[in-house]
């Protein structure tokens, strides 16, 4: 039943009975004087904070009665204006320092991010995965998180005597992101135990809440049928703390979402970079609802002493003065620690198990990646599939995944709304808390609206945690023309996609390489995204009907990163430098094998398989062997991975090359059209090739 908790009564000045004891008060009390004197302090040395941050101040009660009450069974996505719930989960300001002046021990990042970006794994404090500097980007992995939980509670695989949950700290601006109602409408959907944490200081940088928003986040989310909400006031030591431990509790009780939006005031900059008397002429105003003086007041009522209170604030003014002039001496991070990290090691180096077993019928690449996903959740209860339509009823477009829901039940293979984002970037979260999600993007063409969450979250996870927080994350994208499919199921994407570092990007081109790529994809700890050629899926096409093979057995893995011979030339036609060598993947190693039949012996077909890792050492034995190359794609060609491919071979082979190195692609146009006549003359295809192998080999 949907319900409101919506609370901020007037309070006596020493309302009773208190669930916050003076203990804890005294504990804020240092704390919020402890972030005081950090925020004072990176004011006061402006050219040493050269690097821009952000500061509690002002937010500092919410924030540290978040961090008292989160637990070290909890994951918590804190964002960049939470240092002071990093010193309520237990952070040492000399901690955040080396963060802030961007030093070796940084505990979060090694240097390499920004402060209050935290990412942390230790076992007496909630896990914090990576957190990215784009605002509500967070909330879908870490509602990815709080869905792995719920997956994992329900299959049996979480253990301990309490259930952890998933805390998603924003700030109000940021929830009119579309990314966040993605988030939000796959937490009621699933209900899923997550706590979405929204501090409202009436600004985003220099644009005010009016100017944003038509509502504040607490009424945004009644459009979320499921998701409770409270309304407290941020301010409030008290009533932060008595109605987060009932936000959390709730949360932890009942597994479901809840929404809690806490007025704040912003008393310092928006950031050292953006300074508040630029533009804010609303600083007095904001002031009055400040929770420092607030506390201090409530702590005299409480019998404590003006000496006292004043103890305290010098002795934590004190530390932090000492703990500044330790970060500013720490070392640097070493020029070569810059290359640390970008993958976490996976366990598949060679290829592994039978590829051809006796006996065993060719089948169709399509079923071939069906029975590996199979394979996989038969023998991984922490593997699970999602994405559009590959859920009971179709399993999948091209019933890639049909008979697995039946199968492994609909919390394990489910349908997903039209969300790209929420389907890419909730493998982080998923991945973060155990889990090995495979997802699948329906089409090439609509992986943009996901792409935001790959680059932000996916790729520099494992690079921005040192390690700490890899992705281990399967993305499986239908690509390639074909039919007339036209202009949005026809794309293919693969130059763009490989711009993106530190994530996987393989492209099989037969039902062996599908089933060992997919399995090696699977037990990589890294995201890797396979694009799958629907053209080949079924052999439909002419030429491709060597992309059925025998279904390799159940251990076969083929590693990242390592070509293949699709077809090997005449050693007598490479010896007379009558040869020329095709470097190709996915659709071009048929319509290289079908212009081959005109050269009997004069072709070799190398198939890369994998685009990152990318096997140049293959690459380049083939230039260096035949001397004449042709580099073969569907892409657009202009500013392609095929011609950077070319360029790099021109640059490592130039000596051993006898031609110049030839590329060939679809026509550089923005869209295939959905006539077919047009479709064909945009594509590469056989008859193509044999015209520019012809030139080759007459060169």
């Amino acid at each position: 039943m949907e319900f409101t908790l919506q609370v901020g009564q007037k309070r006596g000045k020493l309302a009773a009975p208190f669930m916050v004891g003076k203990e804890l008060l005294i504990k804020a009390w240092e704390h919020m004087c402890t972030t005081r004197a950090m925020a004072k302090t990176y004011e006061d040395n402006r050219p040493i904070t050269k690097y821009v941050h952000s500061t509690s101040k002002g937010h500092e009660a919410i924030q540290l009665a978040t961090g008292y009450l989160l637990k070290n069974i909890d994951y918590a996505y804190p964002y960049y204006r939470d240092e002071s719930m990093l010193i309520g989960m237990g952070m040492q300001p000399y901690e955040l320092m080396l963060q802030l002046l961007a030093k070796a021990d940084d505990p979060f990042s090694g240097g390499r991010t920004y402060y209050s970006h935290p990412s942390l794994n230790r076992p007496d404090k909630p896990k914090m995965p990576h957190q990215s500097s784009a605002t509500g980007m967070q909330a879908i992995p870490a509602t990815g998180a709080a869905h792995g939980l719920k997956y994992q509670e329900q299959q049996g695989l979480l253990k301990g005597l309490e259930k952890p949950i998933v805390l998603c700290s924003l700030g109000d601006g940021s929830v009119t992101e579309g990314e966040v109602a993605e988030a939000f409408q796959m937490a009621v959907l699933h209900e899923l135990p997550i706590l979405y944490l929204v501090q409202d200081n009436d600004w985003g940088i220099s644009a005010s809440g009016d100017e944003m928003r038509a509502m504040d986040a607490f009424d945004y989310a009644l459009g979320f049928k499921g998701m409770r909400r409270m309304r407290i006031h941020g301010t409030d030591m008290v009533q932060c703390y008595e109605d987060m431990e009932k936000a959390i509790r709730f949360v932890r009780e009942n597994r479901a979402p809840m929404l809690v939006h806490a007025k704040v005031p912003l008393l310092g900059h928006h950031t050292s970079g953006v300074r508040s008397e630029w533009y804010r002429d609303d600083l007095p105003e904001h002031e009055k609802n400040d929770p420092f003086p607030k506390l201090k007041k409530l702590l005299l009522d409480l019998a404590e002493t003006e000496e006292s209170l004043e103890n305290i604030r010098l002795e934590c003014e004190a530390r932090v003065l000492q703990d500044f002039e330790k970060a500013k001496n720490a070392a640097d991070p070493t020029p070569d620690s810059l290359y640390l990290h970008e993958f976490a090691p996976t366990p598949v180096l060679e290829e592994k198990g039978v590829r051809e077993p006796a006996g065993k019928e060719p089948i169709m690449m399509v079923d071939a990646a069906l029975f590996a996903v199979n394979e996989i959740l038969k023998k991984h209860p922490e593997a699970l599939l999602y994405g559009q339509d590959v859920g009971i009823r179709l399993g999948g477009v091209f019933r890639e995944a049909a008979t697995l829901a039946e199968k492994y039940g609909k919390s394990r293979v489910f349908n997903t709304p039209i969300q790209e984002a929420y389907i890419v970037g909730s493998t982080q979260g998923m991945s973060a808390v155990g889990c090995k999600p495979i997802v699948e993007i329906q089409f090439a063409d609509y992986i943009w609206t996901g792409v935001n969450q790959l680059v932000v979250e996916l790729s520099k996870s494992c690079y921005l945690t040192m390690g700490k927080y890899p992705v281990a994350s399967v993305i499986r994208v239908p690509t390639g023309a074909y039919g007339g499919g036209g202009p949005y199921h026809s794309g293919t994407v693969e130059s763009s996609i490989l711009q993106i570092k530190g994530i996987k990007v393989v492209y099989p081109s037969n039902a062996a390489d599908m089933k060992g790529l997919l399995k090696a994809a699977f037990y990589d700890p890294n995201p890797v995204v396979i694009f799958e050629h629907k053209g080949i899926y079924w052999s439909k096409m002419p030429g491709t009907e060597p992309a059925k093979c025998a279904e390799p057995d159940e251990d076969y893995v083929v590693p990242l990163g390592k070509a293949r011979i699709a077809l090997e030339a005449d050693s007598k036609m490479v010896e007379n430098g009558e040869s020329v060598a095709v470097i190709t993947y996915g659709m071009g190693v048929y319509w290289a094998m079908s212009a081959a039949k005109k050269f009997p012996g004069q072709i070799e077909i190398l198939d890369l398989r994998s685009l990152n890792p990318c096997d140049d050492e293959a690459i380049y034995s083939q230039a260096k062997k035949h001397g004449k190359v042709l580099v073969l794609t569907e892409e657009t060609l202009h500013n392609s991975f095929a011609e950077a491919i070319a360029g790099r071979i021109s640059r490592e082979c130039f000596q051993q090359l006898d031609a110049p190195v030839q590329t060939m692609g679809s026509a550089n146009l923005p869209a295939i059209p959905l006539n077919m006549g047009l479709e064909a003359e945009m594509l590469p295809n056989a008859e193509k090739v044999v015209k520019i192998l012809e030139e080759l080999l007459n060169w």
